[in-house]
């Protein structure tokens, strides 16, 4: 853009331009062209510049403030050149905006235009030094204005002797800043969240701020959303994917350390996101360990990440959950060798919430190995692995991992004989439930020797549930014989024991006939054991007498019944 300006007004203001002018004016004195192409903010700061100079009035607003500030001192339009010069100008409005929230956030976005010459003059850092210092500070002390998508009806505003301001006050949550600064670029948000990390403020507010900023630019995380969320997301200008790697990356870097600050769920889809934007590898690890850090938290939702790839085998990424839970048990196990020992009762609690950590773990995994152990490529080690990883104490019941395993043993029916025996191992047939002991004592898939293991403890429980009662019935009578001589109120006693006895005697007869029933139950499968075993030693003799080949090999063999 070209501008025809007179001389004196602007060597009356500039030092820089009366430099350039005395050095390029021609021997007629008449005409000086000058080329400014280093101007900060360009022809639109210049033109307000020349006004400036001319005398003309023109409004400060934060949005021209940076430019105009940059450019003054570009042209070195100080106090030795007239005072209240445009650079003692603009530093006192610029002072001026950053009293004020919404101002200084506008002021902020305007330093991108000048970025290099607004860092030589702090403005950028002194912006984002108002802006955390109202961010961590208490708003209800310090009244500022904030950013508000509010109506333009006056019901319920502030009234100040008699008369409306027009703004209404509405209470203020931790998140009130959230949405305001997120307008703000990368580099520069970065800068503010480190700021307010600086300041003091908490993790968990500081983690909200990450949240909601990449939600709002990583368009891919929004893919579980409703189908009008993800055509109205499709319509707006969607970055690119190497932006939002880039983003994603950031944000996880700048994300709270701490246990539990940020929501195991979000890090979850956090991860499943940056695998479709194949991230880097010490990202990935890094929010694997993450979500380790706190899978007690987790849901099995979350948990079934897809696998992605072409050369993929399972449907969902197994081995990504096992070198989670690696990391959850390496930091159980290294929270438990701190305090081998629990003396005091904080220590006692602590000990309790660990072994309550490990017991959900534990139900998250047999629940995870149900639900992808239909999977035909699912291989029988990595089953394995996975299950056998939890210690047996962190299993109070047996239930969810005989379920897992039933669901495999059915979808992989190939599976040696070797094999069943290993996979049946890592469960504990005594903390079978009562439904689940009658369910394996007559599933077909397990081998032998595991039901007869059924069979032993449930039949040992239901001897040792007898003894119980039969020895409080004992003390029930020996009581009642000692209250033989009491008066009425020891006949009502002996009546309401009397009834107990009887209802414990009811009890005991089902027991034992439950017994029985599992008894005859057990002698049918022995008998037809023994039924297999004659008959196949029939067929080989038969085949010995004939000079035929023995099939006896191709029999099924069984273990020896004690």
């Amino acid at each position: 853009m070209s501008f025809y300006l007179h001389k004196f007004p602007l060597l009356s203001r500039s030092g820089l331009l009366e430099k350039l002018m005395s050095e390029s004016t021609k021997e007629d004195g008449l005409v000086c062209v000058l080329q400014l192409t280093d101007i900060p903010g360009g022809a639109k700061a210049f033109e307000l510049v020349a006004k400036f100079c001319y005398g003309v009035r023109f409004e400060l607003t934060p949005l021209n403030v940076v430019s105009l500030r940059c450019a003054s001192e570009y042209l070195q339009m100080t106090n030795e050149y007239g005072e209240g010069n445009l650079v003692a100008q603009t530093e006192a409005f610029l002072n001026d905006v950053f009293g004020n929230w919404t101002d200084t956030i506008k002021a902020l976005e305007t330093c991108e235009e000048v970025l290099p010459h607004a860092e030589e003059l702090h403005i950028v850092s002194r912006c984002i030094n108002s802006l955390a210092m109202k961010a961590y500070g208490d708003s209800k002390l310090l009244n500022w204005p904030v950013m508000e998508n509010s109506n333009d009806n006056t019901a319920g505003s502030d009234v100040w002797n008699g008369i409306s301001t027009g703004t209404k006050s509405q209470p203020m949550t931790d998140d009130w800043w959230y949405e305001d600064v997120s307008f703000l670029s990368l580099p520069l948000y970065k800068r503010l969240i480190q700021a307010v990390e600086a300041g003091g403020m908490r993790p968990e507010n500081i983690s909200g701020a990450l949240v909601f900023y990449a939600k709002k630019y990583i368009p891919l995380m929004n893919r579980q959303a409703s189908f009008k969320d993800a055509s109205h997301a499709k319509s707006a200008s969607t970055p690119s994917e190497a932006d939002q790697r880039a983003l994603l990356e950031e944000i996880v870097e700048l994300l709270p350390k701490q246990k539990g600050v940020t929501e195991t769920r979000f890090l979850l889809r956090l991860l499943r996101t940056a695998m479709m934007l194949q991230v880097s590898p010490s990202c990935r690890e890094n929010l694997e360990g993450r979500v380790g850090l706190q899978l007690d938290q987790a849901t099995l939702d979350d948990l079934l990440i897809p696998n992605i790839g072409y050369s993929v085998e399972t449907l969902y990424d197994i081995d990504c959950f096992q070198r989670i839970l690696d990391h959850f048990l390496l930091l159980d196990q290294a929270s438990a060798a701190a305090s081998p020992c629990i003396m005091e009762e904080n220590q006692l609690v602590e000990g309790n919430q660990s072994l309550a950590s490990i017991t959900r773990v534990a139900n998250l995994v047999d629940s995870y190995l149900s639900e992808v152990a239909p999977d035909v490529n699912f291989k029988f080690p990595k089953f394995q692995s996975l299950a056998a990883a939890i210690p047996d104490y962190a299993r109070p019941h047996a239930d969810g991992i005989y379920r897992a395993i039933d669901i495999y043993l059915k979808a992989h029916p190939w599976l040696t004989d070797i094999e069943r025996e290993q996979i049946c191992r890592l469960m504990n047939c005594q903390k079978l439930s009562l439904e689940a002991s009658t369910h394996a004592a007559q599933n077909e898939r397990l081998p032998l020797r595991v039901i007869v293991q059924v069979l032993f403890f449930e039949q040992l429980r239901l001897r040792t549930s007898i003894s119980g009662w039969f020895f409080v019935s004992d003390n029930l009578d020996n009581s009642q014989n000692l209250s033989g001589g009491m008066g009425q109120h020891g006949d009502n006693t002996r009546q309401g024991r009397g009834s107990s006895i009887e209802d414990m005697r009811g009890r005991v007869s089902e027991l034992e006939k439950e017994c029985n029933n599992m008894k005859e139950e057990f002698q049918k499968l022995v008998k037809t054991k023994r039924r297999w075993n004659i008959f196949c030693r029939r067929k080989s003799q038969c085949n010995s007498k004939s000079g035929k080949p023995s099939e006896a090999a191709t029999c099924p063999t069984f273990p020896k019944i004690h």
